[in-house]
């Protein structure tokens, strides 16, 4: 692991934000670390609004495409609610068709097969929209790149209307209306909304021509919060406010579909980390293992009972999934060994057997494995298929866009991508990704980097510093929980591996304080700090619960 601390913001920037919130240097630093400069700022950030999210007509096209689903719902048509099969998209597909079914009973929703279709808008969904009848079609979570598609649907009079959030190509397709803040000509002020953050401002817009406001639309917010988490999008401006009252939804009223997942579940909070490692995952097994219908049906179901049933069956699904996702793992690790090829820039695996469901999952094991730039592949049809993962930092969607000579279609984002090519051009393509990757990648970003926000003693670590940190929350990407390093620390004598040896648990002190400190995967890690040897440690500040107690705790990165 490498450190890098952050650097320290202006020491009369800190000075002037202690004065205006009444806070400490931490406190402070902390806040101008993540752009919070002023008093009004920090209200923003730590009292989060409805009040503020943007105006959703703001967003290039919305008019259009309210105008479109309007006229659609006054004249009768049917209206086909189309997205990936992904977490993103079956949540959106979930929120647009419920909302819409508030308007109009002709409405109804199709997820593409991840095997048959694959990725995105296919010829196969529009042949359904044609022969059901359906003369509009709104995509959600994709559908930027489908200039092809929307064309065919076009002769066939369907209109389309997109919702996604994907980088668009250089050509756009002959839409009704393209809802994607990332379009260069999209002056909507925030760019990094989720696919189901686009649909909610769809229906944030429709639903203002009905007199209603935002307010009126919160329970849709726990879909928007599981798509925000699950789709790792900044969670900063309004992704922050959306996950911050979703988080609220579903701590409080979840729909059917949430709760009966996490009814399991024995906590009394959920974070947005749990929202990832909980229900996200659940929600994703339906369309990596059967079918993204699955994952609609449950998150649409407004009876808790029948709900219930759907999600014992989805989590079958995700039993399925593990097993299948550590058998290939073992598998692509014992390929990469076999011909010795941890030594690249990059790791590039292929196996036509291997369930394309979880090659992503794959994918990320590998990266964290060799810390790599990622790719998996398996047999899909007559093509290859693959998923890409990046390291922090790399931007993969540049590098196969390098490479895209060699492949058939691609999309994605800096840090994970899809792609499909043929089979004969395997080996040149895997060649070109290496060296590309091998040219424009800078040589640190192949260690795992631990950013640390603060050098910080032990006995600044207490409650009331633990209180404003939880205000921080929602934690996610550009506001990750605050990692401090203090120095001159020891194991006071108690110090020992345990969980079949794999972690480490300490009670870390230094010359002021005491505090237990516990580090996941850190087991090796034990002749550091045994026989009371001095060493700096990188950690996060963690609450422990425990026989109705709660105590602060160290949650340990990596030791030195």
């Amino acid at each position: 692991m490498r450190w890098t601390l952050k650097p320290k913001p202006d020491s009369q920037k800190i000075k002037t934000l202690q004065e205006a919130l009444q806070v400490d240097t931490v406190v402070a630093t902390l806040l101008l670390q993540r752009g919070i400069e002023t008093y009004e700022a920090a209200k923003t950030f730590f009292r989060p609004s409805l009040d503020d999210l943007h105006d959703p007509f703001l967003m290039k096209d919305m008019d259009k495409a309210v105008a479109r689903i309007e006229a659609a719902i006054a004249k009768g048509e049917q209206i086909l609610v189309y997205g990936d099969y992904d977490v993103d998209g079956t949540t959106s597909v979930a929120l647009m068709s419920s909302y819409l079914k508030t308007r109009t009973d002709l409405v109804a929703t199709y997820i593409p097969d991840r095997y048959d279709e694959g990725y995105g808008v296919s010829f196969k969904g529009i042949d359904f929209a044609h022969d059901n009848d359906f003369s509009l079609i709104i995509a959600l979570d994709c559908g930027v790149k489908a200039i092809d598609k929307v064309a065919y649907a076009k002769e066939k009079d369907i209109d389309f209307i997109i919702c996604d959030h994907h980088r668009p190509g250089n050509e756009l397709p002959k839409a009704v209306a393209i809802l994607d803040p990332k379009r260069d000509d999209c002056q909507y002020p925030y760019k990094e909304l989720c696919g189901c953050g686009v649909g909610f401002k769809l229906i944030q817009a429709l639903a203002s021509r009905q007199g209603q406001t935002v307010a009126d639309l919160v329970p849709y917010l726990d879909l928007v919060a599981t798509a925000i988490g699950a789709d790792i999008v900044p969670i900063t401006g309004e992704n922050r406010v959306l996950a911050y009252f979703g988080l609220q939804v579903i701590n409080s009223q979840p729909r059917p579909g949430i709760k009966a997942i996490i009814a399991e579940v024995k906590k009394d909070t959920l974070t947005i980390t749990d929202v990832v490692f909980i229900v996200a995952p659940r929600i994703n097994a339906a369309g990596r293992m059967k079918h993204g219908n699955h994952a609609v049906t449950l998150l649409t179901e407004t009876d808790f009972n029948t709900a219930v049933n759907y999600a014992i069956e989805i989590d079958a699904f995700n039993t399925d999934r593990r097993e299948t996702d550590k058998r290939i793992t073992q598998e692509a690790l014992e390929q990469i060994e076999t011909n010795n090829e941890q030594e690249g820039f990059t790791t590039v695996v292929y196996h036509e057997s291997w369930h394309k469901g979880v090659i992503g999952i794959v994918a990320s094991r590998l990266t964290e494995t060799y810390y790599r730039p990622t790719l998996v592949f398996t047999k899909s049809g007559d093509k290859l298929a693959a998923s890409a993962r990046s390291v922090s930092g790399f931007d993969v969607y540049n590098a196969l866009e390098a490479c895209s000579e060699f492949i058939e279609q691609f999309g994605g984002h800096k840090y994970a991508a899809g792609l499909t090519l043929k089979e004969e051009n395997y080996p040149a393509f895997k060649q070109a990704f290496e060296d590309v990757v091998s040219q424009t990648i800078d040589k640190a970003l192949l260690i795992p980097e631990i950013k640390i926000d603060l050098k910080i003693n032990l006995h600044q670590v207490d409650d009331k510093l633990m209180r404003i940190i939880k205000q921080f929350a929602p934690f996610g990407p550009q506001n990750l929980a605050p990692v401090f390093m203090s120095e001159q620390l020891r194991d006071t004598g108690y110090g020992k591996c345990v969980g079949d040896g794999t972690h480490l648990r300490l009670m870390v002190g230094d010359n002021t304080k005491r505090l237990v400190g516990i580090g996941f995967g850190l087991g090796e890690k034990h002749p550091i700090i045994a026989n009371g040897k001095p060493f700096k440690a990188a950690y996060a500040i963690d609450e422990n619960h425990w026989n109705g107690q709660t105590s602060i705790q160290l949650k340990l990165k990596d030791i030195k």
